[in-house]
């Protein structure tokens, strides 16, 4: 597998990091912040918000820019992000700081997984972008737990530093690694054409599986410890 796509895995590590890692601190953001757990678990839906919001108005925007121009801007977002939640110094702040670092996970997914298929042959497409999305796991099962550890040992402002310092290390290793010329000659497709992709019958079934399986998940039903 060639190393800018275990670069595109540092990245996706990273955001992944970031988007969970709030779970664990509820409780110190919220006596830092001096506001209620509830009002401190508002953070996560703000980070949601940021995705919502950024995935379709970033990706927009940046159809018809250089894909590796377009990830390095968006880890540079993602840093800044986390900077600012270390340095917020009230709660307002720190959800402005949330919902900013948000705009960049959805675009990264997205062109990464462009990025990464482009790199390989047609027969390793799939693992090229399962790669990529290892970065993703890996965050969940040791970035998050690592990251709560160092917010309970040295406050949860040190574990936004730790995940800006991650955003530092994934840029440089994009730099390094991805090639510039990377999905340069693949014009972007008319906004027609991709809107279009969520008329097809897959698709519609992929997003009602998704919004299903995670509406089962709600803490009112039965069976949400199973999820």
């Amino acid at each position: 597998m060639p190393i800018a796509v275990l670069a595109l895995a540092a990245g996706a590590f990273g955001i992944g990091t970031t988007e969970f890692i709030i779970m664990g601190l509820l409780l110190q953001v919220a006596a830092s912040m001096q506001v209620s757990v509830a009002s401190a678990g508002l953070l996560i839906s703000g980070y949601a918000l940021g995705v919502f919001v950024g995935a379709p108005m970033l990706t927009l925007a940046t159809r018809r820019m250089k894909r590796k121009r377009v990830l390095l801007g968006l880890m540079a977002i993602f840093t800044i992000g986390n900077a600012a939640c270390a340095l917020a110094p009230n709660y307002e702040l720190l959800m402005a700081a949330r919902i900013l670092t948000a705009l960049a996970h959805g675009t990264f997914f997205g062109v990464g997984s462009v990025v990464a298929a482009g790199l390989v042959g047609n027969e390793k497409r799939a693992s090229a972008i399962a790669t990529m999305f290892t970065g993703l796991t890996i965050a969940t099962l040791l970035g998050v737990p690592f990251g709560a550890w160092i917010g309970l040992m040295l406050g949860w402002r040190a574990a936004f530093w730790a995940v800006a310092a991650i955003g530092v290390v994934a840029f440089a290793i994009l730099a390094r690694f991805v090639p510039r010329d990377v999905g340069a000659d693949a014009a972007p497709a008319a906004l027609r054409s991709e809107l279009a992709v969520l008329a097809r019958p897959q698709v519609q079934l992929a997003l009602a599986m998704t919004v299903l399986g995670f509406g089962g998940c709600s803490p009112s039903s039965p069976t949400s410890s199973r999820c």
